[in-house]
């Protein structure tokens, strides 16, 4: 994504549950955690969306998603799940000074067990390149790295997951590509970023490499 550092505090969203990201407010009374099939049925997503016209959906402009763009939350919390991270989104807990939303959002949260959407993927988030290409045109794909969790298990849904938006949206395997694929230039700033180390675990060296081309591969598998 153009992901300012998931480096915030989690708030517990179940009795005792600390976690590392960020803070907010209850969620708000309508928010609905409802399982759905997604279009090709090849996996199943649980919609939460960010409540129409607040939080992270305040000022939300369309788009037509050309690419889509694979993070991992770097949140190794043992509650740090996709439905954890979905919670926040909803309740407008995950707020950024630095670009021009006020809040980091993103389409879709993955582990080994689920997927939750937080945003139809017609809106465009923040979770890129601040006002770039990576969040104007792009789904974003958040991969958990709780403590637990299996990576194998969150890659194949995740692959899966990236192999139905891609038939739906029409996007071509060269358009899926890591959060390091773009450049960061700050909002608040202007200030030059560079390009993140994320998903990290599928980098080499801070860039695309075999594991990542092995990544695209199990996506094309699913096609």
């Amino acid at each position: 994504m153009k992901k300012l550092p998931l480096s915030l505090l989690l708030a517990s969203l179940t009795t005792g549950t600390a976690l590392l990201l960020s803070c907010g407010s209850d969620l708000p009374a309508q928010s609905s955690l409802s399982p759905q099939k997604n279009f090709q049925n090849s996996v199943k997503i649980t919609q939460a969306l960010i409540p129409e016209g607040r939080y992270g959906r305040a000022k939300n402009g369309r788009m037509s998603p050309r690419y889509i763009t694979i993070h991992s939350t770097q949140n190794y919390g043992a509650g740090a799940d996709a439905r954890t991270h979905a919670r926040l989104l909803q309740r407008g807990g995950l707020t950024s000074r630095n670009n021009s939303l006020g809040y980091l959002t993103w389409h879709f949260s993955v582990d080994a067990h689920s997927i939750y959407q937080s945003l139809p993927t017609n809106e465009q988030g923040q979770h890129a390149d601040y006002e770039g290409t990576g969040n104007r045109k792009s789904i974003g794909i958040e991969m958990c790295e709780n403590r637990g969790n299996s990576r194998a298990a969150t890659l194949d849904r995740t692959a899966r997951l990236t192999a139905d938006l891609m038939r739906q949206h029409n996007i071509p395997l060269s358009h899926v590509v890591p959060h390091q694929h773009w450049e960061r230039i700050r909002y608040s700033d202007g200030k030059n970023l560079g390009h993140k180390n994320c998903p990290n675990f599928l980098m080499t060296n801070g860039r695309p490499g075999a594991k990542w081309q092995a990544f695209l591969n199990q996506i094309k598998s699913h096609l």
